[in-house]
């Protein structure tokens, strides 16, 4: 095959921190790509916001820097057949249907200015839980509709728009296949993640649409996963197809070719999010996890369900200790720093900097790090760092076995984190279960691609993106004794409960 006959699937990758533009092949490969880097904005403690308009300018510039890069490799952007789109979940967008600009900044998902109107919403409901077996969630400062609840109450500009009749809300996979096809959209994933979709009609709930006090007509059309939602009206990629999205963890589990109930993955990233596939049915959390949708693959097609736990902190942690310690110049020192010490030396580091999430909830919590002597090295904080985020990981797995009563033997892992074999020893090790990493580390991205493919006819079927999805793999298993995980588990609850009620 000449290379003008090659076809190929490209995938926004818009996170937390960064966006970034990939294309793959049909063998699911990475053939060019484009990273831009940002900062959030933080107005005041613990607000976490930014411009939606600079996050589509990134999404700009990621397309532009990776179609230059394509295009020098000898291929024509006409040989993409589709896009999908990843994105950072919960954060949201307030924008006006009739200028098309945003009205404020996008409060990202992690942003907890919403504490106090969180513990009066909870207070008004009876319980943080009353809505979950509609949602799947509990009301906390995570979710988008609090964040609406609070622009609608605190933004002048808010209040007009919906006073005109313009108000409009979207996750940032809405925003920019607004701003990209002109459509207003959102899929299941995305709606799941915002406390107003009824999980198992797929339609926003008018009880909860009644309580957190946002109008269905303010709120886009929810759509599946995998489907045509326009074509992009602009730029370099002008004609080409929107057909999937999917929220970044989902992506993963699509990514991951996690298809079957009992199948799990792990993303590091900025945070971290483990979701176990449930299959058909919600099954409710009792032990502090959250109920989502996993994936549609398709507007015919059987959604699927998961259980999921999240950790708010887990590479951000080493950004932090880069850029605001300065104890590291870079984050790939973190694993050689680790690798200078045999253990942790008593040191826990308890990464609460906006509070626990799964499976603690616990918005009074706040970082801490205990067990200092003059023993302790930077090499035992980089160790403890990285152990933070494998205990609550192993906090998660834990709930989760107890909710689905499923023993799991393996955790699929992906994201940034993954590419330290220390990190994923010490999970293996604290987990006492197989860790696998695929070769293919774009896990997030290469999700949105496949079902962006399979809306378009690049792929056909679930059996096709599981062959593209299981590449080679490196497995991980624990080299410790039962001894030595119960001595370290005790000493990170006992540094858990130090981290509790501070704020």
């Amino acid at each position: 095959m000449s290379k003008s006959e090659e076809t190929f699937v490209g995938a926004i990758d818009q996170g937390t921190s960064s966006t970034r533009f990939l294309i793959f092949n049909v063998k699911g490969q990475i053939v060019a790509s484009h990273q831009v880097e940002y900062e959030n904005h933080y107005a005041k403690a613990g607000w976490v916001e930014k411009s939606p308009i600079e996050i589509l300018e990134s999404v700009d510039t990621a397309i532009a820097g990776t179609c230059r890069r394509f295009n020098s490799l000898g291929y024509d952007t006409a040989q993409i057949k589709g896009v999908g789109i990843t994105n950072q979940r919960e954060t949201t967008v307030a924008f006006d249907s009739e200028t098309g600009e945003p009205l404020t900044n996008a409060i990202i998902w992690n942003d907890v200015r919403t504490k106090e109107l969180v513990h009066s919403l909870i207070d008004e409901a009876g319980s943080s839980t009353r809505f979950a077996s509609i949602c799947g969630l509990p009301i906390t400062t995570y979710f988008s509709a609090v964040k609406m609840r609070w622009m609608l109450e605190n933004v002048p500009e808010v209040k007009a728009a919906r006073e005109k009749g313009t108000l409009r809300f979207g996750t940032i996979d809405t925003w920019l296949i607004y701003k990209l096809t002109g459509n207003y959209v959102t899929d299941v994933t995305n709606a799941s993640r915002t406390m107003l979709m009824d999980i198992k009609t797929f339609k926003w709930s008018e009880e909860c649409l009644e309580f957190f006090g946002v109008r269905d007509s303010e709120l886009p059309e929810i759509r599946s996963s995998a489907e045509v939602y326009g074509n992009i009206n602009d730029g370099r990629l002008k004609d080409v197809p929107i057909g999937g999205c999917l929220g970044d963890q989902q992506a993963a589990m699509v990514g991951q070719s996690c298809f079957d109930p009992g199948e799990a993955k792990n993303t590091y990233g900025t945070g971290c999010f483990m979701l176990f596939n449930t299959g058909d049915k919600p099954i409710f959390s009792k032990n502090g996890l959250l109920t989502t949708v996993a994936f549609q693959l398709g507007p015919k097609a059987q959604p699927k369900y998961a259980l999921e736990g999240s950790i708010a902190v887990a590479g951000s942690a080493i950004q932090w200790l880069r850029d605001k310690i300065g104890l590291i110049v870079s984050p790939a020192e973190m694993g050689f720093l680790a690798d200078t010490v045999e253990d942790n030396g008593g040191v826990y580091f308890v990464t609460a900097f906006s509070g626990l999430f799964a499976p603690y909830w616990r918005d009074d919590a706040r970082g801490c790090i205990v067990g200092l002597t003059q023993y302790a090295t930077r090499g035992h904080l980089a160790r403890a760092t990285l152990e933070s985020v494998c205990y609550q990981s192993r906090a998660i797995l834990e709930a989760m076995r107890k909710d689905s009563g499923t023993e799991l033997r393996r955790l699929r892992v992906d994201g940034g984190l993954t590419n330290s074999d220390q990190t994923m020893q010490i999970q293996a090790d604290i987990l006492d279960i197989e860790v696998v990493r695929p070769e293919m580390r774009e896990t997030t991205a290469l999700g949105a691609a496949l079902a962006a493919g399979l809306a378009v006819g690049v792929w056909q079927s679930e059996g096709e993106l599981r062959q593209i999805a299981q590449s080679n793999v490196t497995a991980f298993w624990s080299h410790i004794t039962e001894e030595k995980r119960t001595e370290m588990l005790k000493g990170w609850d006992k540094a858990v409960e130090r981290s509790l009620d501070w704020a």
